[in-house]
């Protein structure tokens, strides 16, 4: 019998899922089984892969996995909408044939998909809506599974501190907990600061990070959803799910220039922002521009813009000038009194993430990123918070701030009300500089 929503399957679908009773309880009697027993550099056990969310980007995470091991294989998957685990089952099936193994009572929907593939896996995968990254990667960790997960690691200050309750248990427990934040594991980012750390440029004067592109991820409202179901959907656009385009893209960007301030945060932040262009039910409750001048205690500025609007200028590029000189970060290039081009092998970052996790795994070495995790996406909140109310944000407010939108991510339910709604228009409310109160 087909589903009545295609890109939605409720409790009823999650229970013929799981009628295997029998394959899902020795999966469960598995997943307690002591992690520690894949420590070991040449082990050939096989490490049992969960995806929570299957979008493109976690979808790109468990081949990038595979890839890196050949003892990893994909056992469980997660996502709101049934059809999205059958299509990158599929997908992942014809190109990793002998390491994906998902039955049909592995493949979970609904909100609280991801505890099922967490009873199944040994590392998780976790790339669906940023608001869920934090409760997702804690719940993992506390049962002892390893973790990688997607950037943004959080959309409001409330996330980061799970966040950071996460990193603590994983170094309690000699769990791994990568980010997906993967500049900082780009062999020519990494020789790069390392010039800038060096003095290379002098002294940091100023930094401007852009990220400036057409809309992305638009998905259109298919029929027979509801409205929480395509609002879900079309996740990117609405902040209640991704947080905005400050969290959920300019991340990378405020990431690298904290890198190279050596993890000093800003002492303040003002912002502008707001949507000229994009207006429809499709474009959801987003912005369409950012501006975001952060004010660092040395007296250093960093510049950050981002913008999603079609037939405008693109560029994304991360910018440092110094007193002797100017550094192009993506380019891996330094102009000024001591010049310098990367020269070094092309590397993928994304998958040099996964070899290294994997690594640690084998070899009971763990990596945790939690650290810079943390303090980057609280970074980008920071940012997104100054230009939804127009007013000056301080780190020492984001820091103590609670502030968190809502529904909370353990309270969200398959069958709750949308947590925004359209007006008459058909278009949704979105923040106003100036009247908007958050923190």
């Amino acid at each position: 019998m087909k589903p009545s929503h295609p890109r939605f399957e409720g409790a009823a679908s999650r229970r013929s899922f799981l009628k295997s009773s029998a394959t899902v309880t020795a999966a469960a009697a598995l997943g307690s089984l002591d992690i520690g027993r894949f420590a070991h550099a040449a082990g050939t056990e096989v490490i049992r892969i969960g995806m929570i969310g299957c979008g493109g980007r976690c979808a790109g995470a468990a081949e990038d996995a595979m890839d890196a091991d050949s003892g990893a294989k994909l056992v469980a998957m997660c996502d709101i909408f049934l059809d999205r685990i059958r299509q990158k089952r599929e997908h992942l099936s014809k190109q990793k044939p002998n390491q994906v193994a998902v039955p049909d009572s592995q493949c979970f929907t609904g909100f609280d998909g991801y505890k099922h593939v967490i009873e199944c896996s040994d590392v998780v995968l976790i790339a669906n809506a940023a608001k869920f990254h934090p409760l997702h990667a804690l719940t993992a960790l506390k049962a002892g599974r390893h973790v990688f997960v997607e950037k943004p690691h959080g959309i409001d200050p409330a996330g980061i501190r799970v966040v950071q309750q996460a990193a603590e248990v994983a170094r309690q427990k000699k769990l791994s907990l990568v980010s997906g934040l993967q500049s900082r594991y780009h062999p020519a980012y990494q020789e790069t600061m390392k010039r800038v750390h060096d003095g290379a440029i002098g002294s940091i004067v100023s930094m401007e990070e852009n990220f400036l592109r057409a809309p992305y991820g638009l998905y259109e409202r298919k029929p027979g959803l509801t409205e929480l179901q395509y609002q879900c959907s079309n996740q990117y656009h609405f902040n209640w799910l991704c947080g905005d385009d400050v969290v959920q893209s300019l991340v990378h960007n405020l990431d690298r220039s904290t890198w190279a301030m050596k993890e000093q945060t800003p002492l303040k932040a003002h912002g502008l922002g707001g949507r000229s262009s994009m207006f429809g039910e499709i474009y959801g409750n987003v912005f369409d521009h950012h501006s975001v001048i952060y004010q660092y205690a040395n007296g250093v500025r960093l510049y950050a813009f981002c913008r999603t609007q079609e037939g405008c200028y693109d560029e994304s590029s991360s910018i440092i000038l110094g007193s002797k000189g100017r550094c192009d970060v993506l380019k891996a290039r330094i102009e000024g009194e001591n010049p310098w081009q990367y020269s070094g092998p092309d590397a993928n970052p994304y998958k040099i993430e996964h070899q290294q996790l994997f690594r640690s795994i084998r070899s009971g070495q763990p990596i945790n990123n939690g650290d810079y995790m943390a303090r980057s996406t609280l970074v980008s909140i920071m940012g997104q918070i100054t230009c939804y109310t127009g007013k000056e944000v301080t780190w020492d407010q984001i820091s103590k701030s609670d502030f968190s939108y809502f529904p909370k991510p353990e309270d969200c339910r398959d069958d709750m009300p949308p947590p925004v709604k359209p007006e008459a228009n058909g278009s949704y409310p979105v923040m106003v500089p100036g009247k908007t109160q958050l923190i």
